[in-house]
């Protein structure tokens, strides 16, 4: 069905895939990954992820990318753009990952309504640790890879996605466990949709206007 095909707005991190594989399992056909880096920087913004390490992604999971750079103060009319070429391709649904932000929700519904896409939200006001315990009983693997570092300090970055991350980041009490206000960003590296697991090295930790990053450097398939 035409309905069906769809592009997936994707970060590089567990909350976008978690949203592509959810709609996977509800029929939908991931023709793209749409993903965004900056221009300056060549990174995906707020991940801290080098471009190519996306394609990586995309490679594993044998989903054509449409990667767009952008530039400063430029993120609304690259996103546009982004859906019309979308939907001249034929595809009518984007996927993403919002939780509970509501204004980052709306933002996204209305440019999709005013190009002519429908918005999926597969996680959408569902509870953070819910969320995050079915990330991972379902068998993807990701790593933290940038922190606001007044919140999380160094010693965050490069950990694993996994039960313990979740009992120790309910410790601090002041976190969403799923980072849904930007305490701290993540890479998927493995998982159910993943045809193959991506080795990620040895990267350093880097601190950058008060965020923490994982500096990733070597990925392979």
């Amino acid at each position: 069905m035409e309905d069906k095909i769809a592009a997936c707005s994707w970060s590089s991190g567990k909350d976008s895939c978690f949203a592509c594989y959810k709609a996977i399992k509800n029929g939908y056909k991931i023709k793209h990954l749409m993903n965004f880096v900056s221009q300056e920087f060549q990174r995906v913004s707020f991940h801290g992820v080098p471009r190519k390490f996306v394609g990586i992604q995309a490679d594993a999971l044998e989903i054509e990318l449409l990667q767009k750079e952008v530039p400063t103060g430029k993120y609304e009319q690259v996103f546009r753009e982004t859906l019309r070429f979308l939907k001249s391709q034929g595809t009518l649904t984007l996927v993403a990952g919002d939780i509970f932000l509501l204004d980052c929700k709306n933002w996204v519904e209305e440019i999709c309504k005013d190009e002519g896409l429908k918005l999926v939200e597969p996680l959408w006001e569902k509870p953070s640790k819910e969320i995050l315990s079915d990330f991972i009983n379902s068998g993807f693997k990701a790593v933290v890879t940038a922190t606001q570092a007044k919140l999380m300090g160094k010693e965050w970055v490069g950990r694993l996605i996994d039960e313990g991350f979740i009992r120790d980041l309910e410790k601090l009490g002041n976190i969403d466990l799923c980072g849904e206000n930007g305490e701290y960003h993540t890479f998927v590296f493995d998982g159910p949709i993943f045809k193959n697991q991506i080795n990620i090295g040895n990267p350093e930790k880097v601190m950058i206007n008060d965020y923490w990053f994982l500096d990733i450097q070597g990925a392979k398939k």
